[in-house]
């Protein structure tokens, strides 16, 4: 048997531009269903608010998100960090693109460990984490 952990993004109205966001960053394939397609928007302002996202990137990265119909069921970033782990092909890349526009928590370098490390909060308050292998860097 094999488990998977995607994590799933909640945003506050920004959700289709999050999520485009990472689909430029990452590639792949971005699906979007908003309430209105669902036929479950509570009024006109809820129509075009995410009601479901998911985003299968070109290098196996997942992402699924959607937008909260209430505001108090939203915070940026919260307790939680997505943290992208493995070789310099596109991780560096991805680095550069997270944290444009955001805010660099631990420079990009070379960590403790020897690994290149960075971690940022993106303009969308989703903490990154991004660890490149020991070893693999160019």
């Amino acid at each position: 048997m094999t488990a998977r952990v995607t994590p799933y993004l909640n945003f506050g109205g920004t959700a289709r531009e999050a999520m485009e966001f990472y689909h430029s960053v990452f590639g792949g394939t971005l699906d979007i269903t908003t309430y209105a397609d669902l036929h479950r928007a509570e009024d006109a302002g809820q129509e075009n608010l995410v009601a479901h996202s998911m985003l299968k990137g070109a290098v196996g990265v997942i992402l699924m998100g959607s937008d909260t119909t209430t505001p108090e069921a939203h915070g940026p970033g919260g307790s939680f960090s997505v943290a992208l782990g493995g070789d310099e092909t596109h991780l560096t890349a991805y680095w550069h693109r997270l944290s444009d526009g955001g805010t660099v928590t631990v420079p990009f370098a070379k960590s403790a460990w020897g690994a290149l490390h960075g971690q940022c909060v993106d303009r969308f308050g989703t903490s990154w984490l991004v660890n490149v292998t020991a070893g693999s860097s160019t």
